[in-house]
């Protein structure tokens, strides 16, 4: 696969077609400016700061923002929280509408049309099939995403980590998590 992203990028270089600081800008942007760390980070803030949870829940565009992260795919994002009796899963039935700013780029599973429509019909089957066995007494709750709105699961905070920072907060959270289809 690297080989062929290579092959293609000297390729369109070469014709003229795309300028290679043009690239480099592009990489670097999805790379280092937006992605599942920032995501993390609006997580970890909001299990160590609950004035800060209060404001996610209940303006997440506008919280979300407060940590620098805003921009396309982010202008409208609702956080939804999984607690003991609850767990969120996120999905999007037409295509692939997802928060850019905190989880970055989707992945290939998350557009796939398997996803898509079992995700609603079966989102505990599905939830299972990614290795997360809830107990049938929680509920779940499935988060169509959509061009106007765009949602993020705040996560349950694992037990034992009260003593530590946000920045050891944000090395427990995942994408997964982030989406419903995984636990911390």
């Amino acid at each position: 696969m690297a080989l062929r992203v290579k092959a293609l990028e000297s390729l369109m270089v070469e014709k003229g077609l795309v300028d290679p600081a043009a690239l480099d800008a592009l990489v670097d942007h999805f790379e280092h400016k937006v992605g599942p760390r920032n995501g993390a980070r609006v997580v970890a803030r909001a299990w160590s700061d609950p004035a800060y949870r209060t404001r996610l829940l209940a303006d997440a565009t506008v919280a979300i923002a407060e940590l620098g992260y805003a921009g396309g795919q982010g202008e409208h994002v609702v956080a939804v929280e999984n607690t003991p009796s609850v767990h969120n899963l996120v999905v999007c039935t037409l295509c692939s509408c997802y928060p850019w700013p905190v989880l970055g780029l989707p992945p290939v599973w998350y557009k796939s049309a398997p996803y898509r429509a079992r995700a609603v019909i079966d989102p505990r089957g599905v939830i299972a099939e990614f290795g997360t066995d809830l107990p049938e007494d929680v509920e779940v709750r499935v988060w169509d995403s959509t061009a106007e709105i765009r949602y993020l699961v705040i996560p349950r905070r694992p037990a034992g980590t009260e003593g530590l920072d946000e920045a050891a907060l944000a090395a427990l959270v995942t994408r997964d998590g982030m989406i419903g289809t995984a636990l911390l």
